[in-house]
């Protein structure tokens, strides 16, 4: 427990500066001509019930609104294409992507069109796993179908308020049955140290999952802003993270007789494509409100007032309302933390990316992880152990927080 407190204590003292934005009031985005392929994130931001410890930026769905949103999507998206930006890959998220259908195979289209997309991955909750959807998801090529499944316990589903919108955990079995097969990577995310949660419920949701087969699953810890957190205490009394350690390695050892890890917390049957797009492109850019963007050395968020956003799209102006630039230093943390949450890294991406200057930067943090036998470093590369992949979890977990505490104070600027 006490090398978890202290990567703890590490890095909420590094998110304090690392999503310390500040605000601006005209950002002009750069022209942006690189060779090496961008990932795009396209963020939607309804929803048709809103989860109680869900901090990402998401209204409920009002269809007026959305139908605005959409065209301000569209114009954003082509700002980058204006300027240069080149993407090979997309990751949709929400909120519920999938809320209207017809709507985002517009947006998809457009993608492609403008362009060369190798890859979309898509997230959707399981009432969205009809005819129609599946259809016309296939139809707009998309790869990763990642469904928010977060428990197949009836219980844990009403406390999470997924029951009635969502379905039971046999409605949800049945759904994730009937589309497996569907799309190269069928994955599904579940949460795992929710208040009511046991060793049983976990182990059953694991026996489940390998039992349909699936091409994937994502096991989050809860992660939760600082006033999500208030709120789940005052209505769990027993609310804390201190079973999450024994339930993450109860939950890996369910799972890894069929599921290996791509990430310290996605587990696939092969080598599948994964939520965290950070791993695997150096840069990438948000579009949507709310969304995030790390280009140059920099880290920009778009406002998180729907409002806002549709009104400065139509007035041609940029979205962006924060940003922050890394100094070198911060941008080797960055990497550092964000590469090796895939497992390993090869030297020759960091001597070629940062030489030197890596090792000298980091020396006390890598030389701590492998004396803790968290890390281990050889001539091509480094890699974690098992032991380490759950203090990625640890960090992972607090990198997240502390973004999602920045959501809530975008949030709180709107209100005021």
């Amino acid at each position: 427990m006490l090398t978890e407190n202290l990567i703890v204590k590490h890095f909420r003292d590094l998110n304090s500066r690392y999503t310390k934005l500040d605000s601006v009031d005209k950002f002009t985005i750069p022209q942006y001509n690189t060779a090496k392929p961008m990932i795009l994130y396209i963020h939607i931001p309804f929803c048709e019930e809103l989860c109680p410890y869900c901090s990402f930026n998401r209204v409920v769905y009002e269809d007026a609104l959305a139908m605005e949103y959409f065209d301000a999507l569209k114009r954003e998206i082509l700002i980058y294409k204006n300027l240069g930006f080149s993407f090979q890959s997309v990751y949709i998220g929400g909120g519920t992507p999938t809320i209207h259908i017809d709507k985002l195979a517009e947006i998809i289209k457009l993608v492609r069109d403008n362009f060369n997309i190798t890859e979309i991955s898509c997230e959707t909750n399981p009432n969205h796993l009809t005819d129609k959807h599946i259809k016309i998801l296939k139809e707009s090529h998309i790869d990763r179908l990642s469904v928010g499944v977060q428990s197949l316990d009836d219980k844990i589903l009403k406390e999470m308020r997924r029951y009635e919108k969502y379905g039971s955990g046999d409605d949800i079995q049945k759904r994730l049955r009937d589309v497996n097969g569907e799309f190269k990577t069928l994955n599904a995310d579940l949460i795992f140290n929710f208040p009511g949660q046991n060793k049983d419920t976990l182990k059953r949701d694991c026996e489940i999952i390998t039992s349909l087969d699936i091409d994937q699953v994502t096991f989050y810890p809860l992660m939760v802003s600082k006033s999500i957190n208030k709120l789940m205490k005052r209505r769990f009394e027993n609310f804390s993270f201190l079973s999450e350690k024994i339930y993450y390695y109860h939950i890996r050892r369910h799972i890894e007789k069929k599921y290996k890890p791509n990430t310290a917390w996605c587990f696939s049957k092969a080598s599948d494509m994964v939520d965290e797009y950070i791993i695997n492109y150096d840069e990438y850019v948000g579009v949507g409100s709310g969304s995030f963007g790390y280009y140059g050395g920099m880290l920009v968020s778009n406002t998180f007032s729907i409002k806002e956003y549709i009104d400065r799209l139509n007035n041609g102006v940029s979205p962006v309302s924060f940003t922050r630039k890394f100094t070198i230093s911060e941008q080797i943390r960055y990497d550092f933390l964000m590469k090796l949450f895939g497992i390993r890294v090869a030297r020759s991406y960091i001597n070629t990316k940062y030489g030197e200057l890596f090792y000298n930067n980091l020396k006390k943090e890598i030389a701590f992880l492998k004396f803790i036998n968290a890390l281990k470093v050889d001539e091509n590369e480094m890699r974690l152990t098992k032991k380490g992949q759950y203090y990625w979890v640890v960090m992972m977990r607090e990198f997240f927080i502390g973004v999602n505490n920045f959501r809530d104070y975008c949030r709180n600027l709107i209100k005021n």
